[in-house]
């Protein structure tokens, strides 16, 4: 396989802090059953992550992820498409994180910008670890580790990938360097072919001349499409193309991914730290109950007043669930006092709880099967895992840690 065995791989993760809500649904999950049908995805549960921040009592992870698990499937990811693990179940991750820990300089960590502002969120914790500090480095593993080429990100979280690029061109300078490169990455470009070794060449000598990316992603195609070469060869032609070292690591490119606002009840963002989430497999009435006396435009104190959709976190909701002429109505109907709130809120009532029933009986058929869900996480780990060893072969032999 090469470094990147297939271009269009795709890998995400989320921490098992219990049954999901929409906001993470929206945040997330509704992208990841988007994008399964369109890349190879490898999406995990990530349990050691959730030890960053809540070590002292772990008693709840195993319902925690088991939580999780039945929620993404309800939601519709398909372990027929999509590869589902748990990160835990895949030692290769702690193994890669030591690794890479080796060359990570402290100086990288401390400037990550969730470091200070969770230290701040958290005061009540005791977050003077290796483990939180260290948690971007895991999650550079989690990712370097299956080689995506694309990590799906909302912009808030951009710098947590570009932490994962640094480490992978460090690696690569620190590892990737071989006596004679450039004339066996020449000698490697030959084997492509005649009319391939020439775009090749056409393709490098336009990105490094120009920085012209869709060349660079033209030519990284053409090395991981051709099956006439070996292993190091494809690693000498991908590093080849951006420099002087082979491209054991390959760094991963951001998927900016859409996340719409999802207000919780109380206004704010959705969160279960606010206690104002709608759970993705709640009781129908209690949902249509919830958003019935979810808050709106302070101004509307009583029926006869005007209201502005901008200042009501119901909007938001109409943005997700309704179409433009409902929309439409609601605008009118508020700014003119036409409708009162409880009106305005029916059709995203409607809609919200049709879309959790279907989820609620999705969930059902795999909570009356915990054979299937245990067999679903478990030939995901071994798909997985043979992902993992695959890269982690081509780190030890780089870093000369391999008996042969």
């Amino acid at each position: 396989m090469s470094a990147n065995p297939q271009g269009r791989r795709v890998l995400s993760g989320m921490r098992p802090t219990g049954a999901l809500h929409l906001g993470n649904y929206h945040g997330a999950l509704r992208n990841w059953v988007e994008l399964q049908y369109q890349y190879e995805c490898y999406f995990f549960i990530a349990d050691w992550h959730a030890l960053t921040t809540g070590y002292e009592d772990t008693s709840q992870i195993k319902d925690h992820i088991h939580a999780v698990l039945i929620d993404w499937l309800a939601a519709g990811l398909n372990p027929g498409v999509a590869t589902l693990f748990v990160q835990s179940s895949v030692p290769e991750h702690a193994e890669l994180h030591l690794l890479l820990s080796m060359i990570t300089p402290l100086g990288w960590l401390e400037r990550v910008p969730t470091y200070k502002e969770q230290q701040a969120e958290l005061k009540e914790k005791d977050l003077a670890t290796y483990g939180f500090l260290g948690y971007p480095l895991l999650q550079s593993a989690d990712i370097l580790l299956y080689r995506p080429a694309f990590v799906p990100v909302g912009e808030d979280q951009v710098a947590h990938v570009e932490i994962t690029r640094e480490i992978a061109r460090r690696f690569n300078h620190l590892y990737g360097r071989e006596p004679d490169f450039e004339q066996k990455a020449e000698k490697a470009a030959k084997s492509l072919g005649g009319r391939n070794s020439t775009l090749y060449r056409q393709l490098r000598r336009k990105y490094q001349e120009t920085g012209d990316g869709e060349a660079l992603e033209r030519a990284r195609a053409l090395v991981q499409s051709n099956n006439r070469i070996t292993v190091a060869d494809r690693e000498r032609l991908l590093g080849y193309l951006e420099g002087g070292a082979v491209s054991i690591l390959p760094e991963p490119q951001v998927l900016l991914t859409a996340t719409p606002r999802v207000p919780g009840l109380d206004g704010r963002k959705m969160s279960k730290s606010y206690g104002n989430t709608i759970g993705l497999r709640e009781e129908p009435d209690a949902v249509a109950q919830k958003l019935r006396t979810m808050q709106t435009d302070p101004a509307r104190v009583r029926r006869t007043d005007p209201g502005d959709p901008e200042k009501c976190p119901v909007w938001d909701l109409h943005k997700i669930y309704s179409d433009e002429s409902t929309r439409n109505w609601v605008n009118q109907g508020c700014r003119t006092a036409g409708i009162g709130c409880l009106e305005c809120k029916k059709p995203v009532i409607d809609k919200i709880v049709e879309e959790i029933g279907a989820m609620r009986k999705r969930a059902q058929e795999y909570e009356d099967n915990p054979d299937l869900v245990r067999s679903i996480v478990a030939e995901g780990a071994d798909k997985a895992r043979e992902a993992a060893r695959q890269t982690l072969d081509e780190v030890r032999r780089a870093m000369h840690l391999r008996a042969d």
